[in-house]
């Protein structure tokens, strides 16, 4: 089936959409000024070794000066030397110490410092690094607080299928995910990344959960992919001055070239001419297959308005889908989970009540599906579908719901119908859902959909009134509270609250704050 990619980029933010049949399936969205650190790749220059600490700071041109702990430098065994070259770069002729299994077996720590299990045996930093010195590092960890960023002198790149471990000791060592739960699967994983690797690699491969199902071209392309951009990054080092950056994780635009782009992409539209020429050249280097395929969009309408993708991300931020038959779903996130309701609403369409709400469920499997991959919903998921009695409608629309989601990027398990008409799914989650990116919780409600009535706020004040009274002696209370809650006290509550006055003694004044939503309220001692 084929699609196109829409790209729209302004200074602020990058907008992706995926579409297929004229109809958006995928929303990525990503802020300029949020994006992380974490993966790029810097020449750095220590500037100073604490011995106590077994610790050193290194500027890497950061607004912070960033932190490299002992166990966090790639030593080379069995020579006690420094791990570094005088230009900074890792010794790749040297035997290096391994990658811990952990780290290996799972793509999830990739970023994470390597800490060996004879921690306590390091060689003392300061044999290791001198102040001055240029160093090849990454960020494992963004910069908290008062705290700069985390480094490593280990270096890992993620790919689409495939995470590169150019310092891996052992040539031709391949990890693979243990969420690939079938161990003959991972053999074979394992055999086929083996047989594809050129004769001359020396480093190591993570594959990951997406290579489960990944063609030998796929996987081929991958390979070839990470090791140029290794071989860009050391040539660069060898020029550069620290510090500098040499390699930035990939933005938006770039990553859906790399991980989405492929033959069922009819075209890869961008609507910035700076943007274009970079994607350009990208694409040229590392995905020739699709060069050809990126254009920039100079149409007189706005990309996403041409194609109303402005206005299927307002309704991925609603809460109602409604259904051409008449029904509609209702999504609810939660911190824990995401719950889908399936509702008839005004579809009488079938020739039988079960045979109405059989078309409902059918066409409600495809637009959940399509959901899920639009607003980027992950982790538990729970769908209510209406309730069918007749078991063979139940396999029908279990089988159309995961025939839907089999389009879907992101692994994904789906269990049949519980005993209370319920079907249980996971989506695996690997970036904040759209409603998460673009929206906040109401400052009202606080996110959870409601707020009191200007009755029960009413009723909370006059309780507040007799119990600073008690406590309290001021000449009069004045009650400061939106227009709705002073309007009931001027009219139904106005007896209430003269009766009140009468019983502390006190008068009480009124006055509107045009600024306070309706449960916010203030009592002044005058």
């Amino acid at each position: 089936m084929s699609e196109d990619i829409l790209i729209n980029v302004t200074p602020q933010e990058t907008r992706v959409a995926v579409v297929v049949q004229g109809a958006a399936q995928e929303l990525h969205v990503e802020r300029t000024a949020m994006r992380g650190i974490v993966g790029n790749i810097y020449l750095g220059r220590v500037v100073r070794v604490l011995p106590g600490m077994q610790s050193a700071f290194i500027d890497a041109g950061l607004a912070k000066k960033a932190f490299l702990h002992v166990a966090d430098i790639w030593r080379h065994e069995p020579r006690r030397e420094s791990p570094l070259r005088p230009d900074g770069v890792p010794d790749e002729r040297a035997p290096a110490k391994p990658l811990q299994t952990q780290a290996l077996q799972n793509p999830s720590l990739q970023k994470q410092p390597s800490v060996p299990t004879n921690a306590t045996n390091h060689e003392p930093i300061e044999r290791l690094l001198h102040e001055g010195q240029s160093l090849l590092v990454q960020i494992v960890k963004e910069p908290l607080g008062t705290k700069g960023a985390r480094l490593s002198t280990q270096m890992s790149i993620a790919g689409r299928l495939l995470v590169y471990l150019p310092q891996e000791p052992h040539a031709g060592h391949i990890g693979v995910s243990q969420r690939i739960g079938d161990e003959a699967g991972r053999e074979a994983l394992r055999a086929r990344v083996l047989r594809l690797l050129p004769p001359n690699e020396n480093g190591g491969f993570i594959v990951r959960t997406l290579a489960e199902d990944a063609s030998d071209e796929d996987l081929a392309a991958d390979i070839a992919y990470l090791r140029k951009l290794w071989d860009d990054i050391l040539t660069a080092s060898r020029t550069a001055r620290a510090p500098t950056p040499l390699y930035q994780d990939l933005g938006l635009a770039q990553r859906m070239l790399r991980d989405f782009a492929g033959e069922s992409t009819t075209t890869i539209q961008i609507d910035s001419r700076e943007s274009f020429e970079k994607l350009k050249e990208f694409a040229r280097a590392y995905t020739p297959e699709v060069a050809d395929r990126v254009v920039h969009y100079v149409g007189e309408k706005p990309l996403f308005e041409r194609y109303s993708i402005d206005a299927e991300i307002e309704r991925a931020l609603a809460r109602r889908v409604d259904l051409k038959s008449g029904g509609y779903l209702i999504l609810d996130q939660t911190e824990a989970m995401t719950t889908i309701d399936v509702n008839t609403g005004g579809f009488v369409g079938g020739r039988s009540f079960d045979d109405t709400i059989f078309k409902t469920n059918l066409e409600a499997a495809h637009a959940i599906a399509r959901q899920l991959r639009l607003r980027n919903l992950g982790g538990i998921i729970v769908l209510d579908f209406i309730d069918m009695e007749n078991r063979e409608h139940q396999d029908q629309v279990l089988t159309e719901l995961r025939r839907a989601l089999s389009g879907d990027r992101m692994k994904m398990t789906v269990n049949g119908f519980t005993q209370l008409g319920l079907v249980e799914m996971t989506r695996k989650r690997t970036r904040e859902s759209l409603a998460h990116v673009l929206c906040e919780p109401c400052p009202t409600c606080a996110g959870t959909g409601q707020v009191k009535t200007a009755k029960t706020i009413c009723y909370e004040i006059l309780r507040e009134l007799l119990r600073e009274a008690r406590q309290f002696n001021p000449r009069e209370f004045r009650v400061l509270a939106s227009q709705s809650v002073i309007d009931l006290f001027l009219e139904e509550e106005s007896q209430n609250l003269a009766m009140l006055g009468d019983f502390i003694g006190k008068p009480v004044s009124l006055q509107v704050e045009t600024l306070y939503t309706q449960e916010q309220y203030d009592i002044i001692l005058m």
